[in-house]
């Protein structure tokens, strides 16, 4: 098994971290790496900060029933012919 691994694959075992959704594995290599990367260290920091201002901003999003309606339309209108 290799701990190292390149910053391309630590950033996106970062992204994965951020959502729960990283393996064991995916999460002891990311750690690995970042002892030794300033710049992802400097990304998994930002990353960790744009979360912590979502989280706090309290967004509401349309309910997905809007989202269908405006798609459908959407579609509706991009077939009708000009």
């Amino acid at each position: 098994m290799n701990l190292f691994i390149k910053c391309e694959e630590a950033n996106h075992s970062c992204d994965k971290n951020q959502y729960k959704e990283a393996s064991f594995w995916e999460i002891i290599k990311l750690n690995f790496h970042l002892i030794y990367c300033a710049a992802c260290r400097k990304y998994t920091a930002r990353n960790m900060k744009l979360t912590r201002a979502f989280k706090k901003s309290n967004i509401q999003t349309l309910p997905d029933s809007y989202k269908r309606d405006i798609k459908e339309r959407l579609q509706k209108e991009m077939s009708k012919p000009e």
